[in-house]
């Protein structure tokens, strides 16, 4: 009968560390996927914040790019708008 008590009370035990032991493994496996979730919630958040600078950057790499263009054709018909006055005015004047 006592030999069947101290079976008891082993098998009791065991039950109680193996629940406990679940639990506790319960307990980590918790804890890491909420440490996953923020980890990917910060890369998210960071993924985000780069593709929002990187649009800000395009807008304007794309203003200078066409500021640069209109300030070349600027450039480009101040130095055209006077060689073309000289050649009309050579064409109207007779050689000397």
């Amino acid at each position: 009968m006592r030999n069947q008590e101290e079976q008891s009370v082993r098998e009791a035990k065991r039950t109680a560390g193996e629940a406990e032991r679940l639990a506790k493994e319960q307990v980590r496996k918790k804890a890491y996927l909420a440490r996953e979730e923020a980890v990917e919630k910060a890369s998210k958040a960071k993924e985000t914040k780069r593709a929002e600078k990187r649009a800000a950057e395009e807008v304007e790499q794309l203003a200078k790019d066409q500021a640069r263009r209109e300030a070349s054709f600027a450039r480009e018909q101040a130095i055209a708008e006077p060689q073309e006055a000289r050649k009309l005015k050579a064409k109207t004047q007779p050689p000397e």
